[in-house]
């Protein structure tokens, strides 16, 4: 399954984009992962058009991590290709994108910033990918 996370734009923030680059190069080891940084929402959803669709929102399901876990595998699992991560911009997303979601999933019940809201996202599709190969990185 391809694993694929798409933002409006670049993070701005320097320690930002260095934990950007980490855990995409982390990602790698264990997944068929790509982000794609693009320039609106309407390339957004084009880009995304066909991948399983989760829009991270704060009014979202708010999943634990072995929650997301066990939605990973279980997207495998029933032979999902594709799943996109989709990341708004500073004004989050429009009523059509989170329309067009397949889920809508909150990291928090707090409002991230959205370049925060990216690398958090990051280090928690690693954690899955680590926690669904058994290594030692997630201790639950």
């Amino acid at each position: 399954m391809k694993v694929e996370v798409f933002t409006i734009g670049r993070p701005r923030l320097g320690f930002v984009r260095a934990g950007v680059e980490e855990y995409a190069k982390r990602l790698k080891r264990y997944a068929n992962f790509a982000w794609h940084p693009v320039a609106d929402e309407a390339r957004l959803l084009a880009r995304s058009q066909g991948a399983l669709r989760v829009a991270l929102d704060e009014r979202g399901e708010e999943p634990t991590t072995d929650e997301l876990a066990e939605r990973v595998r279980r997207w495998r699992l029933t032979g999902v290709k594709r799943v996109a991560f989709l990341v708004g911009g500073a004004e989050g997303h429009s009523r059509a994108l989170l329309g067009a979601a397949d889920w809508t999933m909150a990291l928090s019940r707090l409002t991230l910033q959205h370049e925060l809201a990216l690398l958090l996202l990051l280090e928690q599709l690693y954690r899955v990918e680590t926690l669904l190969a058994g290594h030692p990185y997630h201790r639950g």
